[in-house]
């Protein structure tokens, strides 16, 4: 007994000791990046267009285009990720379809995002003729971010008690009714969570981005709005050079006399959005939940 007990506490030492190193460095990792970069951080360095050949950019277009991309790549990975959610919790039987796409949607959630790139390079970029654009930067990381975004959302209504669902059908609305107006809003605490953390992971996507949505920021004209031009900020046809392709770009071309800070402050911006995306999800899925099941 005593040697049990005693193996017992080495083992959780050594799991402490372990999960501390992991700690210790991830904490380290990130503030080596602030501490270089946030004194590099300014308004004009959020808002002015980057520089080549001389020193004094910023990346407001490349934060820009970080932002849209991710908004584009949402609007068409939530709806399908949506409706495959509720399909595999909800209608779906065990068989082989369903055991299939489980596991395709594994295969997916596994693939390196470089592999996801050139795929997107080949089928968008080239077959599809979409060129380096955001459209096919948007369809690239639609691929890379459903399966994640898929297994949320069905977890996510796993979750609900069929006593939601019992209720629902007792009350006499249809199967159908009882999804979308009982469990789907009971699930969205967790649905947003999933939505928040995959845009984090999306914004900080460089690999795939390189070949679908291209390696050029052109300058924008905020007053033009028409989708089919170049320089429109709407148009997804357009390049758009990200701020994570940014940051890749000036550390392997060096073209900038300055590259170094503005490769830092680069960084430390990334690092803050993906960090205020995980803990904004955290926030806001507790906020739901309380509110919902008044809790």
């Amino acid at each position: 007994m005593d040697k049990a007990k005693r193996a017992d506490k080495i083992a959780t030492v050594v799991l402490y000791i372990i999960s501390g190193l992991i700690v210790c460095i991830l904490a380290f990792l990130l503030l080596y990046i602030l501490v270089r970069g946030v004194p590099h951080i300014s308004l004009e360095f959020l808002t002015s267009p980057s520089k080549a050949y001389q020193e004094g950019g910023g990346i407001g277009i490349q934060l820009f285009n970080s932002i849209y991309l991710l908004f584009i790549t949402m609007l068409i990975s939530f709806p399908i990720s949506l409706g495959a959610g509720i399909y595999l919790s909800e209608y779906a039987k065990d068989n082989w379809v369903t055991g299939l796409i489980r596991t395709s949607i594994e295969i997916l959630s596994s693939l390196p995002s470089v592999v996801v790139g050139l795929f997107g390079f080949l089928v968008f970029v080239i077959q599809f003729g979409y060129g380096f654009s955001i459209l096919s930067g948007a369809l690239a990381l639609t691929l890379f971010n459903l399966p994640l975004l898929t297994r949320n959302i069905e977890e996510s209504l796993r979750a609900i008690h069929y006593t939601q669902r019992e209720a629902g059908l007792a009350l006499g609305l249809s199967r159908w009714e009882t999804v979308t107006k009982i469990v789907v809003p009971d699930a969205s605490p967790g649905i947003l969570t999933g939505i928040i953390l995959s845009s984090g992971r999306i914004f900080g996507e460089a690999a795939a981005l390189i070949y679908t949505a291209g390696q050029s920021a052109p300058a924008l004209d905020f007053s033009n709005w028409n989708p089919l031009s170049v320089s429109s900020p709407i148009s997804i046809f357009r390049q758009a050079e990200t701020l994570a392709v940014h940051i890749w770009k000036i550390n392997t071309e060096g073209t900038m006399p300055d590259g170094a800070s503005v490769s830092a402050g680069a960084s430390a911006v990334l690092i803050i959005a993906v960090l205020l995306f995980n803990f904004g999800a955290r926030a806001i899925g507790k906020r739901l939940h309380k509110k919902m099941t008044s809790a």
